[in-house]
């Protein structure tokens, strides 16, 4: 039962699991009120269940009961409070809780450390007192766990190193106190590390220097003395590295500098002293980034740089993490100007900062510095401060308005809602992530990209036509939507996958194939968009994830496995080839096709009825198209055919071997 992202209100009915064999329940995202009927407390039928955003609330201690079978639970972003009962703990298929941004309090209960399948554990955002428990540090399943915004203290329990397949840990804004555990250095698939906002000591431990795929380290706003270990050499996988506002002290190692180009580093309001080093990560480094290290000295962007006594040291303790992003706006012509613009992202309840930093990519634009604050303005002008008269979508994450900006470039500027923390940074980081390391005629082009306290802003190439499921919706544009435009549209989506999956490194899911997605230029060529679900997959990684995707697309297995891979981008694929054929979504005819005996399918059927009919040519070619995309729903992931397979049959004309049916 999928009720999510509407308008219901009210209270839940009490009669949910009456009979005993509700399994998934789904409620996300509407306006909901009141406590979780008392039925679903023995509801051992169970499976999965999702009530996040809402304005649920009650004693969550007093509502939940031991499920057998359940595998995942997302009750974030409500209002429940009270204590964390253990008897999740007690469930012994539990694969994910989500409780983030509620009001619960008291201890995080050891008996967690009982559920074996945990992956991923949410208790973000809530009143978490008292010290992490050992045994949730013991789960040798953990991928995901986010314990930041919450009031708890004492030392990072040293179990911390039995979770060898952790990818995400974010502790930050807690009173966790001590030192860094050194066998942190064991986390061979961590990615993201945030500790930020803490009152830890002591040194920075050289095995962290053995966390060869971490992409983001944020040590920032503690009490970290000593000198940054000659071992960050290994980190060439880094992408932002935040030591500032701690009491780090020595020279800067030669060893930092020569870690990638990419890599943004913030050291300021240390005890540093001497000469920057020179090397490719130093280039873009701004005196912001450098400030509050009195001894420092060195030649920044052609500026000399010599941090005065007067710029005192300036320690200051609270919740949140620090992202910082980057504007780079083109200014189209003979001559392309890639402007820098640097916003500090807080994310944070207490404290906003501000820094900037310039962008270099050789390969598109003549380099030249600009006043990205300037710049910054030029949009809210633009757009009349987001005026809805600019307005030309919207969508889950944002609006899109299309706008000109100095001189004459017509660019789509997309403004990101306000969203759950976690959300948003995810989103924002994986469109930003995605569309500045990928070039593809067929993936839309992201121009530049910008934070403020009010505004988190996506600059685009503007694409005339909109979105194929705009043109859909409009009899007099599809009609103009001949069959060659739509086998090209197919062909076009098809290249942008095989190449995100098979010639990107690593892979890109995109995670939410679309009508909605899927915009066309004046002639009509496919550009994918809306990456902020992507996910990049890792080797020798289970590429665990929760569910995502626009409903009508997403890939059955997604419901029971979570498991994502390329095949569930396969799958979408094919739903889209129907829905560009018909003009519609196939919606129940996808059942048909899916099973092993389809039955009477006419060919007619599958044709959208305001078009002529094909030609003889064009029909053959539909045809083999339409046993192509029925390939890609095969119930079985693996029997599905690659991208790579797919975009060449389609680049040939090639039929596929299977049959309609």
């Amino acid at each position: 039962m999928e009720m999510d992202t509407n308008q219901f209100s009210g209270h839940l009915p009490e009669h949910l699991c009456q009979n005993g064999t509700l399994q998934n329940f789904t409620v996300s995202n509407n306006k909901l009120i009141g406590p979780i009927p008392i039925s679903l407390k023995n509801c051992s039928s169970l499976f999965r269940a999702r009530f996040q955003g809402n304005r649920l609330t009650g004693n969550l201690s007093e509502m939940f009961g031991i499920y057998p079978n359940l595998n995942f639970m997302d009750l974030s972003n409500n209002e429940f409070y009270g204590g964390l009962s253990g008897n999740w703990g007690r469930c012994p298929n539990l694969a994910a809780l989500l409780l983030a941004d509620n009001h619960i309090t008291g201890q995080i209960p050891s008996e967690l450390g009982n559920a074996s399948q945990l992956h991923v554990l949410d208790l973000s955002s809530n009143d978490f007192t008292g010290e992490i428990p050992k045994q949730v540090m013991m789960l040798a399943s953990m991928l995901n766990l986010y314990l930041q915004n919450n009031q708890l203290f004492g030392n990072i329990p040293e179990e911390v190193g039995q979770l060898k397949n952790l990818l995400y840990l974010d502790l930050s804004a807690n009173f966790l106190r001590g030192s860094i555990p050194e066998n942190f250095g064991g986390f061979q698939q961590l990615f993201y590390l945030n500790l930020s906002n803490n009152n830890l000591s002591q040194q920075i431990p050289p095995q962290m220097g053995e966390l060869t795929r971490l992409s983001i380290l944020d040590l920032s706003h503690n009490y970290i003395t000593g000198e940054i270990p000659s071992e960050f050499r290994s980190l060439q996988s880094l992408e932002i590295l935040d030591l500032s506002h701690n009491y780090l002290s020595g020279f800067l190692p030669k060893a930092l500098a020569e870690l990638p180009g990419s890599l943004h580093i913030n050291i300021s309001f240390n005890n540093f002293e001497g000469p920057i080093p020179y090397g490719k990560a130093f280039k873009n480094i701004t005196i912001e980034e450098l400030r509050g290290n009195k001894g420092l000295c060195g030649n920044i962007t052609g500026l000399q740089v010599c941090e005065s006594p007067q710029l005192s040291r300036k320690h200051v303790n609270g919740k949140g993490f620090n992202l910082v992003l980057v504007i780079v706006l083109p200014l189209l012509g003979s001559l392309l100007l890639l402007c820098a613009f640097f916003g500090a992202l807080k994310v944070c309840r207490q404290r906003k900062r501000k820094t900037t930093e310039n962008v270099e990519d050789a390969d598109l634009f003549s380099i030249t510095t600009y006043d990205g604050k300037a710049m910054y303005r030029e949009i809210i002008k633009a757009t009349e401060e987001f005026s809805e008269i600019f307005c030309i979508g919207e969508g889950g994450f944002g609006s899109v308005y299309k706008t000109v900006l100095p001189p004459s470039n017509l660019v789509a500027v997309k403004r990101l809602h306000l969203l759950p923390e976690k959300v948003y940074f995810d989103s924002f980081l994986n469109e930003i992530r995605a569309l500045t390391n990928i070039k593809h005629r067929n993936i839309v082009k992201l121009y530049g990209f910008c934070s403020t306290s009010k505004h988190s802003l996506l600059v685009y190439e503007y694409l005339e036509r909109g979105s194929l499921a705009k043109i859909f919706s409009v009899d007099e544009e599809a009609k103009e939507l001949d069959w060659e435009k739509r086998v090209n549209i197919i062909k076009g989506v098809a290249h942008a996958l095989s190449y995100m999956h098979h010639d990107c490194t690593p892979s890109i899911v995109h995670r939410d194939i679309s009508s909605n997605n899927v915009l066309l230029d004046s002639e009509y060529e496919a550009r994918l968009s809306d990456f902020g679900t992507a996910k990049f997959l890792r080797k020798d990684s289970s590429n665990w994830t929760t569910l995502g995707g626009t409903l009508g697309y997403v890939a059955p297995e997604l419901a029971y496995t979570m498991r994502v891979t390329e095949k569930c981008d396969v799958y979408s694929f094919g739903i889209l080839t129907l829905e560009t054929i018909k003009g519609t979504h196939p919606g129940d005819i996808v059942a048909y096709l899916m099973s092993s005996t389809p039955g009477n399918i006419e060919l007619k059927d599958l044709l959208d009825q305001r078009l002529p009919p094909p030609t003889e040519e064009t029909e053959k070619i539909l045809i083999s198209t339409i046993k192509l995309a029925k390939a890609c729903l095969h119930v079985n992931p693996e029997s599905r055919p690659t991208m790579h397979m797919i975009s060449s049959l389609l680049s040939v004309g090639a039929p596929c071997r299977q049959q309609v049916g």
